[in-house]
């Protein structure tokens, strides 16, 4: 899953991109309005964490922008703002979540994953599919009640498909939502993941569709 922070306090969107890297997310990071608005028009990303007050332009006439031109990803305003009007600018302007500085870093974390299992249409943190369980909460991923340690791709590769059950996901799709901007990809490295997924967890739980790419069977396996 990846996370767009535009923030201008580089001390807090380093701190921010710290914890929600620890936490199994792809992180890009902004400093203004209109290099943020350019990336959340650009790029492929599962929420956003926006600052209000942001040079060369400041974060609602970004959020607004963004709305109009149809763009639907989760946005939390993280802002130094806390008047009541301020929120309630916010929300009326497309934001679905407000969190006021100064803020606890692990309660902007559980805001986040809310705001993506929500747009996914899930309310429990924890996610089944067949055999296994993705703890949402804690990143754990949980084979018939064993856990069972993933790397950061595999761990964001899984965390994406089980977030979007019955959809067949490109290797393009997957690429544009587990890495940030400055990975250097490798042109069989979703191959790989996916093969990865299948030894670590069970073979059976990773389709492919072939020409079009990859589905889960979340049926009972035995």
């Amino acid at each position: 899953m990846r996370i767009l922070v535009i923030e201008d306090d580089k001390n807090i969107s380093r701190q921010v991109a710290t914890i929600l890297g620890k936490a199994g997310y792809a992180v890009d990071i902004s400093h203004d309005g209109e290099d943020g608005q350019y990336l959340g028009e650009s790029e492929s990303y599962d929420a956003v964490i926006l600052d209000l007050g942001l040079p060369m332009r400041d974060g609602l006439s970004v959020l607004r922008n963004w709305r109009q031109q149809g763009l639907t990803m989760p946005v939390l305003i993280l802002t130094a703002r806390s008047t009541w009007r301020d929120t309630v600018a916010g929300l009326r302007g497309g934001a679905d979540d407000y969190l006021s500085k100064p803020f606890e870093l692990e309660e902007l974390v559980a805001r986040i994953e809310a705001l993506i299992r929500r747009s996914s249409g899930l309310a429990n943190p924890i996610i089944k599919c067949g055999k296994v369980e993705l703890d949402t909460s804690n990143g754990q991923v949980i084979l018939s009640g064993e856990v069972r340690e993933l790397t950061a791709l595999e761990y964001r590769t899984l965390s994406y498909m089980m977030h979007h059950q019955g959809t067949i996901i490109s290797k393009t799709e997957l690429t544009e939502h587990i890495y940030d901007q400055d990975f250097d990809l490798d042109s069989n490295v979703i191959e790989v993941l996916i093969n990865r997924l299948r030894k670590k967890l069970y073979p059976e739980l990773v389709k492919t569709r072939r020409g079009l790419g990859y589905i889960l069977d979340c049926g009972d396996v035995s």
